[in-house]
């Protein structure tokens, strides 16, 4: 492939922390080799240093920009042969291209070292600088590159792979040759020596990089296996077969392809039913005697279906499709009638009918995607009046996924209603902006009237949209008081343009200063490895003649190390940092097929006579929200559209909810829409209960809570597939962090955490209610699920019985051993008798029969695993048993608007639970209490007891094997009824009476 594509790769090798000695004298000496795309660069070695410092940068081609995503950059580091014994791996580090940024965004990146084999020894840290630099090749070189092609094509088939050497050397000769020759000089022997060790290291990577010349096999078997029903993608990959054939070459699956393309949404409908809709696309027409003056329209009816295209003068164009569903037709003809608007005096029209031609539509031909589109042809119109003239059109069946259903006149959704239009939306990326306040100088507290406060009461205000933040007061007797105190913010993309910082006085509620940073010119790190400059303002008055009342000393820097989560813990779909280079490539790859809706209620009402709904469905994972189009009255909707997303970590969920659509309605006097989108339900699927590459096709109730109570709406049903190329890579997604790394080495506090997730979340909505069409605040919310931080009698029910379900298991194994120590069923008794005489004769078969047991266990419970994605349960949420109101008071904003007494009964209603809850605390503080009682001599009598019984224990313990205690003490725990007294044990007895701080409190 020619080096024309402009653009380059730059990898900056900084640094490498912590390596591994591998010398045998306690240091390496270590070097770089970088490959990416089959091109090759090498730093210089540092001696004897694990911590070396190189700061090279080097220049790669990037020969497609296409496919640059799709390529990995791989760093090997190694000991040099040279100044150590032999030449030995110190890690790898691997970067997929989809994380390379533009030049001017980069950032040093540490990457832990990865090891080659499972008993690599390896540890330590790269740090990296990627970016790639957008240029412009002269035209001469593309024109010496395209004979260079033109020759090598020429040449046989045995000398391509030489030829393709050839040029990938050619411009890193030219590279080097502009260098002094003192360096050029040991850096290719250092090459040449090197390649020997690199080929028997790598025989897996030159295997297909030799192969690369070969010719390219057929496309891969299974797009033929599962042919979807339609697909718009084909035409593309057609046209960029050069392209496939490469990727095909590097051993990139199928599945990596389809989550690279670009339109996936609607690549494969193989998850859905098809749809067939009657397609008419009405061109032009053309009249054998032209007026000028007269504008001129078209008008299809299929039965009691009619529809009119915009009018147009004559000589222009409409170009407009009309999708009527196929299942809603009542006729078997189509026809088209074009007709002529004239003005006259007064405003008034009058309409002409040039001619009709109609259309049987069983012999309509059919078309489904990649077959090239109908092209359209002249029609004679039928007219006595006015005959001659001919109409431009073309009919056809298809389906959904034909590439002109997405922007035609739909018959189901009400027309060319932008708001019933499907829709994909994208959350704005998120950033937490940190301003460290760390102190002020030279501050004008008084101004010339004003007398000066001597202890003034000093705070820092800090301003970044609407989201305001104080630091602590701090009253010092200087102009120059110190705080020291993180302020974190969100910021999204694009970011506001000034982040305001005031100092203000409290003692006169005045400004003494303020200060603008630009959003734009803040650092961003990410990681903690590197702290950002601080920086001095000028702080200005905000009079004129105050220009200059002090100076601020901060730290401000964006932080991309960070996930900034804008929905619920429990139902986070998207883990990954704000940063683009710490992102990783994706795990797998998820396809949702929306099929449809059945025994929908009734929402709202048509004509003041019957209920009726117009219902489309949201699907939301990671940043991507997808909304499907709306069928307007009906209660057995069926949508039939297929949506992909990337799978980054397996621990994550899908939300789909299914909604009213009131906003289309523009009926009001001010001709804004009368109603908000009423929520019909929603349901979540968690991917890691999924098996992968599987389909599953289920439908779900639909339960809304209501202030009324909990309503069932009806059912939806959805087909859900996770595919997965890599069982390692899914594995090894189980075994690190949840969130990013920055998370856990400088975590919020959960205060913080809850105030930021609010902002994220409020953010989020007002960006996606300002997009066209907008996606409702209440859609937007119910979603998210923005009220659960939200006092909920409710809530507080359910998770009390979830913990009483969790706490019951725990309850019965008790029960279990109770019943074996009272001897409820002797031959059970009798064999744990035996096992507790082979336990204490064999300790060392206690853990694998344990493990061994819990392996048997899951086994037999394999079978009984849950064979379909569980939905949410209205009776664990506790919807059924709640009464109306406790549902108010969930439904009752905040601060509260419900009367005086109605609260008052609330919060008795609280305070009486809270009394339980203060009762169970006190009391579990009691038994440590106690605890500690016992060793610091709060009850002399007690610890001397205690003592004395230590003392006695450890020399009985002395003098008799701990197998005989074990297994005395055993056999007394076990003791026949008989033998057992009703009373508490003596121990139970002791502890109770030991004093706690119960008393203490007032």
């Amino acid at each position: 492939m020619a080096e024309g594509s402009g653009r380059k790769l730059v990898v900056e090798v900084c640094n490498a922390k912590n390596l591994m000695p591998k010398d045998g004298q306690g240091t390496a000496s270590a070097y770089a080799i970088v490959d990416f795309d089959g091109q090759r660069r090498r730093t210089t070695t540092k001696s004897r240093d694990l911590n070396p410092q190189w700061d090279e940068k080097l220049e790669f081609v990037v020969h497609d920009k296409e496919s640059m995503a799709s390529e990995m950059l791989e760093v090997n580091l190694y000991n040099d042969k040279k100044t150590g014994k032999r030449s030995t791996f110190l890690g790898k580090v691997k970067i997929s291209g989809s994380t390379f940024v533009k030049s001017g965004s980069e950032e040093i990146v540490y990457y832990p070292l990865e090891k080659r084999s499972v008993f690599s020894q390896i540890k330590g840290e790269l740090g990296l600088k990627v970016c790639y630099v957008e240029e412009d090749p002269p035209a001469t070189e593309a024109a010496g590159e395209e004979k260079k092609e033109d020759k090598a094509e020429e040449k046989p088939p045995e000398n391509a792979q030489d030829g393709e050497k050839k040029e990938d050397k050619a411009p890193e000769e030219k590279k080097e040759e502009e260098k002094k020759e003192d360096e050029n000089k040991p850096k290719e022997e250092a090459k040449e020596e090197e390649k020997p060790s690199t080929e028997n290291q790598k025989p897996k990577e030159e295997a297909p990089a030799e192969a690369a010349p070969a010719p390219p096999p057929p496309p891969p078997p299974a797009e033929v296996e599962n042919p979807p029903i339609a697909e718009t993608e084909k035409p593309k990959r057609k046209e960029k077969h050069g392209e496939i054939q490469k990727r095909a070459d590097l051993n990139v699956s199928d599945h990596e392809l389809r989550s690279l393309s670009s339109d996936r949404s609607r690549s494969a409908y193989d998850l859905v039913d098809r749809m067939p809709f009657l397609y008419v696309r009405v061109v032009k027409a053309k009249r054998a005697k032209p007026e000028p003056d007269s504008t001129v329209c078209s008008k299809l009816v299929i039965g009691t279906h009619s529809v009119k295209t915009k009018s147009e003068s004559e000589g222009k164009d409409w170009d407009q499709v009309f999708a009527f569903d196929k299942e809603g037709l009542n006729s078997t003809s189509l026809e088209v009638s074009v007709w002529s608007e004239e003005k006259k005096e007064g405003d008034q029209k009058t309409e002409n009918c040039l001619g009709t031609v109609s259309f049987d539509l069983q012999e309509v031909p059919k078309r489904v995607p990649p077959d090239s589109p109908l092209a359209p042809q002249w029609y004679t119109l039928e007219s006595e009046s006015s005959p001659g003239n001919d109409v431009m059109l073309a009919v056809w069946i298809g389906t959904q996924a034909d590439e002109a259903f997405q922007e035609a006149w739909q018959s189901d959704s009400g027309g060319l209603i932008p708001e019933t239009r499907a829709k994909v939306y994208l959350s704005p990326k998120l950033w937490y902006l940190r301003l460290t306040v760390i102190q002020t100088q030279d501050l004008q507290l008084g101004s010339g009237t004003e007398p000066k406060v001597r202890n003034p009461e000093l705070y820092v205000k800090a301003q970044l949209g609407a989201q305001v933040f104080k630091t602590g007061r701090t009253s010092s007797g200087s102009a120059n008081p110190t705080w020291n105190d993180d302020l974190v913010f969100v910021a999204a993309e694009p970011f506001e343009p000034f982040l305001v910082v005031t100092v203000e006085d409290v003692s006169n509620s005045k400004s003494v200063g303020q200060a603008k940073i630009h959003v734009s010119s803040i650092e961003r790190r990410t990681d903690d490895r590197t702290e950002p400059k601080s920086r001095w303002f000028n702080l200005c008055g905000e009079d004129e003649n105050r220009s200059y009342t002090g100076r601020i000393h901060v730290r401000v820097c964006l932080e991309g190390g960070y996930h900034v989560i804008d929905e619920a813990a429990h139902v986070t779909s998207d883990v990954r940092a704000a940063a683009k280079q710490l992102s990783k490539p994706p795990i797998g790859l998820l396809e949702v097929g929306i099929r449809g809706a059945t025994n929908l209620l009734p929402v709202k009402t048509k004509d003041g006579t019957r209920g009726t709904t117009d219902a489309y469905v949201v699907a939301k994972y990671g940043p991507k929200w997808v909304r499907t189009r709306t069928i307007t009255d009906r209660f057995n909707p069926r949508w039939n559209e297929q949506y992909t997303w990337d799978v980054y970590d397996p621990c994550t969920v899908l939300t789909i909810g299914v909604f009213d659509n009131g906003r289309y309605k523009r009926g009001g006097e001010d001709g804004k829409p009368n109603y908000r989108d009423v929520r019909m339900g929603k349901i979540r699927v968690r991917l890691s209960t999924l098996d992968t590459n599987r389909v599953y096709v289920n439908s779900y109730s639909l339960t809304v809570l209501l202030p009324g109570g909990a309503k069932r709406m009806g059912e939806i049903e959805i087909a859900v597939r996770f595919s997965c190329s890599s069982w390692l890579s899914l594995m090894q997604a189980y075994a690190s962090p949840i969130l990013p790394r920055m998370h856990y080495v400088r975590p919020f506090g959960p205060a913080q955490q809850d105030v930021l997730r609010q902002t994220a979340m409020r953010i989020v909505t007002a960006r996606l209610a300002r997009s066209e069409p907008p996606l409702g605040q209440e859609v937007v919310q119910f979603m998210l699920d923005s009220d659960t931080h939200v006092w909920s009698m409710r809530r507080s029910k359910a998770n009390w019985f979830r913990v009483v379900g969790c706490l019951s298991r725990a309850a019965t194994l008790l029960r279990w051993i109770d019943g074996i120590r009272t001897w409820m069923h002797p031959p059970t008794t009798v064999l744990v008798h035996v096992l507790l005489v082979a336990i204490v004769l064999c300790p060392y078969l206690v853990l694998p029969t344990v493990f061994m047991y819990a392996f048997l266990i899951l086994l037999l419970r394999f079978r009984y695993r849950p064979r379909v994605p569980q939905n949410m349960d209205p009776r664990m949420s506790y919807v059924d048993m709640v009464s109306l109101d406790e549902l108010d008071e969930e439904f009752d904003g905040f601060p509260t608007t419900r009367s005086g007494e109605v609260v008052r009964i609330r919060y008795d209603r609280v305070r009486a639970l809270a009394g339980r809850a203060q009762t169970l605390l006190g009391d579990v503080a009691a038994q440590g209490e106690r605890l500690e009682a016992l060793f610091n001599w709060r009850d002399p009598r007690a610890t001397g007891i205690f003592a004395v019984l230590c003392l006695v224990a450890s020399l009985v313990f002395y003098a008799v094997p701990f197998k005989g205690f074990v297994l005395g003490a055993g056999f007394y725990y076990l003791r026949h009824p008989r033998f057992r007294d009703d009373m508490p044990s003596i121990p139970a007895n002791f502890f109770r009476r030991l004093p706690s701080f119960s008393d203490q409190i007032m």
